[in-house]
């Protein structure tokens, strides 16, 4: 399956306009439209319209959409090139603007490659204990994506001690869903994750962005978020998320500032 049934991205008339149905089901466990899902069908209308694969993205959120709005997804190509093109996607309800993407699109032929960064050694994903999730999580966009724990600890064993080195890992899958841009897009924004478990809090945040970069798309099954958190100050962590195919490849990068807080009870 293809990520725009599953995110429900509809098209249009207008081959630059798509409409976002916000259902529970996209939703976060707060009940407004999950940032990933946003990037990852923000994602999707751009490689369709412009029909180049996707380079990078940046997404950054203004504002809430929550079910039943209908987001209007609109993308300008502002530039097209022989092999890249530059590309905007503004994300609205009506007249008020949810969130807007800028990326590049393309692909070039170049006889150079390389691969630098390492996978960290973790069990494989039948070896790790499904993530626990909260009540409020049932009917969520959550709900929708396995994971697994490979590094950090449950909800319930985080005892206010920070971690050393601000790392953690999830094994995630969308079961029958293929690995690619938009897919990943979805799954990079787990730095809000990362936080709690580098604090050792129950806490996490609101994504203020979300940026993902392609490296290589490779059939995966599953997918291992490496989430790396920076530094936590000012009320804002700071982290990245390194994506990664089981036979170790990495699919992508993705960066992330969230507002933190802690959670309710």
């Amino acid at each position: 399956m293809h990520t725009v049934p599953f995110l429900g991205l509809e098209p249009t008339e207008d081959p630059a306009a798509w409409r976002l149905p916000v259902v529970q089901a996209l939703a976060t466990g707060g009940g407004f439209l999950f940032g990933g899902a946003g990037l990852g069908a923000a994602v999707a209308a751009m490689e369709r319209t412009s029909g180049r694969p996707l380079v990078w993205a940046t997404a950054q959120y203004l504002s809430f959409a929550r079910p039943p709005d209908v987001v209007d997804v609109r993308v300008t190509l502002s530039q097209v090139g022989n092999a890249t093109t530059q590309a905007r996607a503004v994300a609205t309800v009506g007249d008020q603007e949810i969130f807007t993407v800028n990326g590049a699109l393309g692909s070039r032929d170049v006889d150079l490659d390389g691969q630098w960064a390492e996978m960290p050694t973790v069990l494989p994903p039948d070896d790790c204990p499904p993530r626990q999730l909260l009540a409020r999580h049932t009917e969520s966009i959550m709900s929708r994506i396995e994971s697994r724990l490979a590094i950090g600890r449950q909800r319930d064993d985080l005892d206010g001690q920070p971690t050393t080195d601000g790392r953690s890992a999830l094994w995630a899958r969308v079961p029958g869903l293929d690995t690619g841009a938009a897919l990943l897009g979805i799954l990079g924004d787990y730095v809000p994750f990362g936080v709690g478990q580098a604090l050792g809090a129950h806490a996490g945040g609101r994504s203020l962005d979300n940026t993902i970069r392609i490296v290589r798309i490779v059939p995966t099954d599953w997918v291992l978020l490496d989430i790396r958190v920076q530094a936590v100050a000012s009320g804002y962590g700071h982290g990245l998320v390194h994506l990664w195919a089981e036979d170790g490849t990495l699919l992508a990068t993705a960066s992330q500032t969230c507002a933190v807080r802690r959670h309710r009870p």
